[in-house]
């Protein structure tokens, strides 16, 4: 659909009939120029009155036409494309991802693959299912860093997921740096309503990073940040060793403790992930948790069009005073 979207500019349309009917008309004075009599007559026995007069309707013409298509763009012509309905919850969704050295363990996926390979299939996944939730994404090891903020793009994020490497951030786990940066970022960008949620995974505890993970939980349970803790590793199993069957946890560095202990602070829940499947189970019910909504924002793509009236109107002022 075409609309003009200042259609209160075509009033100046009148401008010029104003200007000429209430302002004194210009003299003519220009001391500076050489009178030349004879040349004058020259000229006027060159155009007869006939072309004198036609000369002049078509000036008076093509300047109406000139004002015309100016105060045309000035009214923003626009092309107003289909209604669209985007879904957007207004909620700030944050995945904090462990990539420290021990991701580096195949126990999720029958050996097949390490776990931040299969972290990377789930949450993918999950990014792409939270439409209209504003995803950041930060990954921690012995520093955490923003990897992506906050953003309505999921395949940036999602793809900048999948292009993270085990140890990128460094060997060791500074949960609490992960919080405290998740804080930081929200501090800035947050507005009032607006519901915020940090989804932490991680296979180990605490040994890096400068803020503890209870004290980070408080200051986030203040701004009202809600945590969900993930601990990812693999059920305790027997392994043949060199002297005959022995038990291993692969998860044996997992402070199960502390996560939970953070998801209580701040209101949100821990979840156990001991493999593939499991882990996919626990982002669906985070879907479940945190629900997206659908629908409450229309938007309709908008292409500006005054650049064409414009152009032309330049060009045909460019033409009107290179001819007379």
């Amino acid at each position: 659909m075409f609309e003009f979207a200042w259609p209160w500019m075509f009033l100046l349309l009148f401008l010029p009939w104003f200007v000429r009917r209430f302002l004194p008309p210009a003299t003519d004075i220009n001391p500076g120029v050489l009178f030349a009599p004879f040349l004058q007559v020259d000229a006027e026995k060159s155009v007869t009155p006939s072309s004198r007069l036609r000369l002049r309707s078509i000036r008076a013409w093509s300047l109406l036409l000139c004002w015309l298509l100016l105060v045309s763009a000035a009214a923003r012509p626009q092309w107003l494309g289909k209604e669209t309905e985007l879904p957007e919850t207004g909620r700030n969704l944050i995945l904090a991802v462990d990539v420290s050295g021990s991701m580096e363990i195949a126990d999720l996926d029958g050996g097949h693959t390490n776990r931040l390979e299969v972290v990377k299939q789930v949450a993918g996944d999950f990014i792409r299912r939270r439409e209209g939730d504003r995803i950041g994404l930060i990954l921690f090891g012995s520093e955490a860093y923003l990897q992506t903020p906050l953003t309505f793009d999921h395949t940036t994020v999602a793809n900048l997921l999948q292009d993270t490497v085990i140890g990128i951030a460094g060997r060791e786990t500074a949960i609490g740096d992960a919080i405290g940066m998740a804080i930081k970022h929200l501090k800035y960008l947050q507005h009032a309503g607006e519901e915020a949620v940090l989804v932490l995974l991680t296979d180990g505890a605490n040994n890096a990073g400068h803020v503890q993970p209870r004290k980070a939980a408080e200051l986030a349970a203040q701004q009202k940040l809600r945590i969900y803790t993930i601990g990812v590793g693999g059920e305790p199993r027997q392994v043949q060793g060199f002297f005959g069957m022995r038990m291993i946890n692969p998860a044996a560095d997992l402070d199960e403790e502390t996560l939970r202990a953070i998801a209580d602070l701040t209101g949100g829940q821990y979840f156990r992930a001991t493999d593939k499947d499991t882990l996919e189970m626990i982002y669906q019910r985070l879907d479940q948790l945190e629900p997206t909504l659908k629908g409450n924002r229309i938007v309709r793509p908008t292409d500006e069009l005054f650049i064409w009236p414009l152009g032309l109107g330049l060009l045909m002022s460019f033409l009107l005073v290179w001819r007379w």
